[in-house]
């Protein structure tokens, strides 16, 4: 028989307790800690999140305006080299594919051969009156009208 010998047996259980609470600090991260550390992500997640998708929207209408310019500069390419803007039912397609009916088409005037959709997925609309071409995004809604990023690009 060993010499000493608890009087209870819960005290055996007390003396692994004790040992378990002389573990270093450092040995882990606490619940509290791991809280306060995934709140402090959120909200930064929260406050960049937000800021980086306003400039992405903002960079799309950025990008519409300048793919409008490039339209634009290929619109008044073909009205040199045949005299005339493309009608509203060869639209822009005129630039990439030959309407066989135009004398002097020389094209593709884009690049690639391809005409490009707008930053949202949308296809550009073509518009001729009284000689003068516009060239139109609908913006992030696909809709007419609109504000903010949900407002008409035209050039």
């Amino acid at each position: 028989m060993p010499c000493f010998q608890p009087l209870y047996p819960s005290m055996r259980f007390l003396s692994k307790q004790r040992r378990r609470r002389r573990r270093p600090a450092s040995a882990g991260f606490s619940l509290v800690e791991m809280l306060v550390v995934v709140a402090i992500v959120g909200l930064l997640i929260g406050l960049v999140g937000t800021g980086a998708i306003r400039q992405l929207q903002n960079s799309r209408v950025s990008a519409a305006e300048a793919q409008i310019a490039q339209l634009r500069s290929a619109l008044d390419i073909f009205l040199i080299e045949t005299g005339r803007y493309p009608t509203e039912q060869e639209g822009l397609n005129a630039l990439i594919a030959d309407p066989t009916t135009v004398p002097g088409w020389a094209g593709p005037y884009l690049r690639d051969g391809n005409l490009p959709a707008d930053p949202w997925g949308g296809a550009y609309l073509y518009a001729l009156e009284d000689g003068q071409v516009s060239v139109t995004s609908l913006g992030a809604d696909g809709q007419p009208g609109g504000s903010g990023v949900d407002a008409d690009v035209e050039g």
